[in-house]
Parts: structure tokens; C-alpha cells; sequence
């Protein structure tokens, strides 16, 4: 039974490697590391075909699917590796996907790796991955991180030259229809897919896995923060938004949505712990298109669409470990959306605005920039909008500053 599957596995893999790939910005050569290497990432973002990419040049590999109930089932692992290396003629490489499916994979992943094995393996819940990885992989694996498109990938899907016009254009259904490669290059409807994986997500992923009884209730927080991105959240306030009586049900919920990378949460930013535990949190969804797909909104809000791809991208550069990310707030109500740590130190406050022409609008983001500049002894002040691209000199009662003004599309593309 177990060699049945992985043939049919095989098969539909020689499919796949016939796809159109496009190479994404994540350095490939990272999978030569002698060490495991563990992909992570949203379900169906292309972890296991950036993957591939790398094994087809010549490499003699396995592949296996764990995101499949018959294979989870067996509880003989070497069985497993005994039909793999029938029908793959005994790899060098072994690509395993989606392996936190798998009880007690990490002790199986380590030991392979003892017999000189060379592991790549995916998975598509973070906290699941990260504890066992720091438990029983410590110092013997790489961690790789795969989104769904960013722009820039999302660009060379046109392969040749694009005019500023054209680039202009292409952010515009970018941000109503994200990232995820599949339905961009298959041509597959947009609203239809995401729909279809968001409850694959919440089902297989969520309910299944943690055997929720009232599956319904994760759904409802699910929908409800997908009509609130970039909108700060209490526990209580969810709690009483969604009747789930109990935060401690609300937390547990949305520790879950959060590990199966369909949200992310940023925390308020101050020196003390204190107070970044008890501050509201700000919500983000992985991907637009997602967010579009399943929120309850008729009509794109385009402030809201550019605030969530700024923090898509920044996201990446802090689960990179190359950044912290936090939002600011004074007791004025006054914000700024990002603030960028390096170590102890703050590197740069950026402001996302659509629309800037709007002179109260405008004064009111470069105010708020200035304060928390003049707070977070910052001077690197940046504002992310629709067209402007300078630097301009303010002064808010003495508070004085050169801010710097970038176009959505300029700042995704550098």
C-alpha cells in the first residue's frame, strides 16, 4: 500500500515539474547546505516547488507527501523509506512535505540525517515546526522562509521590460489579488481558490489537527479579523465581537490562525515589556488576495490594502531576522504604523498613506512621524504612498525633520 501511494505521489510530481516556475527572491543555493533545511511558509505558497526547482537540476532525490491521512497512519517509519527507496532507486536528497503531519517528525528527520541523509523538508504551521526544530534539531538545520509572491516576483510573471505605467498597473491587481502563485499562473479564479484554501486551512489545519469541537466559533474570529486588517484588536474586544465567551479561547483561536500563517499580529512599541504585553495588537492578513476573497467588504479599501502589503514585506524581513516590527501610539491617539528595530536600536518610522493629497491627511501622518521620531530619537522618517517620491522639510512646533516620500511600487521593487 504505502509503495501504491508513493507512486502516485511520484506521479503527480513529474506533472508539477513541467510547470511554469518563477524563481523567487530567496537564495537557492541555501539548499546546499549539508545541514536539514526546513521550508516554512503559508499552505499552497510554493515551498515544495521552489524546492523542486533546486532537485530537478540533476539530483538524485525522494520525494514524500505527508499531507496525506494513509501515510500518517503508519507507524513504521522505516516501511516509509523502504518503498522511497525502491521506487527512487535509493536518493541522495529526500524532499518531505508538509512533515508536521507526521507524529514525532523530528526525531525521524534527525536520525535520517545521521545516516547522511539529505533532508529538505516543508511544513505549513510555524509554532509546530519552530518548537520541535529548537527542541531536537538544535544547530543542525537551516531555516528557510517561502511567501506567497512578493511584487517583484509577482512583476516577472510578464518576463520582459515593464514602463513605470505598466509597473503602476500591475500593483493595482496585486494588491486586490495577492500573491499566491497558483491561480496567477493557471489562470484559476482568484475568489474561488482562496475561498477554497482558507477553509481547507481553517478545517484541516486548525479544527482537525487541535479537534475543535465548535468549528463554526474559528471561523467567525477567522472572518471577523479579515474585515479588520491594520485595525488594532483586544482579547476581550474579540471576545465580545464574536461571542466566544472566553478569552482564553480567543487567545488559543488566534494563536492558531497565526501559526497556520494566515495572520500575523504586530505589538504596540514601548522600552518596557509591561507595557508592550498589555497594549492592544494590530492585525494582518499573509496575503491580499486572501483577505479580499473572505472579508465581508464589497469594494477594496485601497488604505488598507497598502498598509497590509507594506507589513507583508516587513514581516518577511523579521521572520528573516533582520528586523523587529512594532506599531507606535502616544495618549493622543497619534500613530505611526511602522517602527523598524535593529538590536536595541530604532532604524527607521515609516507612515502608509494611499492618498496624501489631502493636506489634513497628509499633516496628520507627517505630525504623528515627528513626535515619535523626536520620542525614538529616530530621524529616518518614511512615507509610503501612491505617487509622491522626494524628500520635503517639516516642522511641527519645533520639532524639525527631513521625511522622505516613496511610492508603493518604487519601495516593493528595491
Amino acid at each position: 500500500m504505502i509503495k501504491d501511494i508513493l507512486i502516485a505521489q511520484k506521479q503527480e510530481l513529474e506533472k508539477k515539474t513541467g510547470e511554469l516556475y518563477i524563481e523567487r527572491f530567496t537564495d537557492i543555493k541555501k539548499l546546499e547546505n549539508p545541514l536539514i533545511k526546513v521550508i516554512i511558509g503559508p499552505r499552497r505558497s510554493g515551498k515544495s516547488f521552489f524546492a523542486l526547482h533546486f532537485l530537478a537540476k540533476e539530483k538524485n532525490f525522494g520525494y514524500i507527501n505527508f499531507d496525506d491521512e494513509r501515510l500518517i497512519e503508519v507507524r513504521d517509519y522505516d516501511s516509509i523509506i523502504e518503498a522511497m527507496n525502491s521506487i527512487y532507486k535509493n536518493p541522495e536528497f529526500i524532499l518531505f512535505d508538509e512533515i508536521q503531519n507526521l507524529p514525532k517528525w523530528e526525531l525521524f528527520a534527525n536520525r535520517l540525517q545521521r545516516q547522511n541523509l539529505k533532508l529538505i523538508i516543508t511544513g505549513s504551521n510555524s509554532k509546530l515546526l519552530s518548537k520541535e526544530l529548537a527542541t531536537h534539531l538544535t544547530g543542525r538545520h537551516l531555516l528557510i522562509n517561502i511567501f506567497p509572491f512578493s511584487f517583484k516576483e509577482y512583476i516577472k510573471l510578464e518576463d520582459k521590460e515593464l514602463t513605470s505605467h505598466q509597473i503602476k498597473e500591475k500593483l493595482d491587481n496585486y494588491l486586490i489579488y495577492g500573491g499566491y502563485p497558483e491561480p496567477l499562473i493557471k489562470n484559476i479564479d482568484h475568489k474561488e481558490y482562496l475561498s477554497t484554501l482558507f477553509n481547507s486551512i481553517i478545517y484541516k489545519d486548525i479544527v482537525k489537527r487541535y479537534k475543535i469541537r465548535l468549528a463554526q466559533k474559528v471561523e467567525e474570529l477567522a472572518f471577523y479579523l479579515m474585515s479588520n486588517i491594520a485595525n488594532e484588536y483586544s482579547y476581550n474586544k474579540l471576545s465580545k465581537m464574536t461571542n466566544i465567551g472566553s478569552v482564553h479561547t480567543i487567545q488559543k483561536y488566534l494563536s492558531y490562525l497565526e501559526e497556520a500563517f494566515i495572520f500575523f499580529s504586530l505589538t504596540r512599541f514601548s522600552y518596557k515589556v509591561k507595557e508592550q504585553l498589555s497594549s492592544n495588537k494590530k492585525i494582518y492578513c499573509i496575503d491580499n488576495g486572501l483577505m479580499q476573497a473572505n472579508a465581508f467588504k464589497l469594494s477594496p479599501d485601497f488604505g488598507k490594502l497598502y498598509e497590509n502589503t507594506v507589513a507583508i514585506e516587513l514581516k518577511k524581513r523579521e521572520m528573516d531576522r533582520k528586523i523587529n516590527i512594532y506599531y507606535w501610539k502616544n495618549q493622543q491617539n497619534e500613530e505611526v504604523d511602522f517602527i523598524l528595530k535593529e538590536g536595541a536600536k530604532v532604524k527607521q518610522l515609516i507612515q502608509v498613506c494611499f492618498d496624501i493629497k489631502d493636506i489634513k491627511t497628509k499633516n496628520r501622518e507627517i505630525r504623528a512621524l515627528l513626535k515619535a521620531g523626536n520620542e525614538l530619537k529616530c530621524r529616518n522618517l518614511l512615507v509610503i504612498n501612491s505617487y509622491k517620491d522626494g524628500e520635503e522639510d517639516a516642522d511641527w512646533f519645533g520639532i524639525k525633520a527631513k521625511i522622505k516620500f516613496i511610492p508603493l511600487w518604487k519601495w516593493l521593487l528595491k
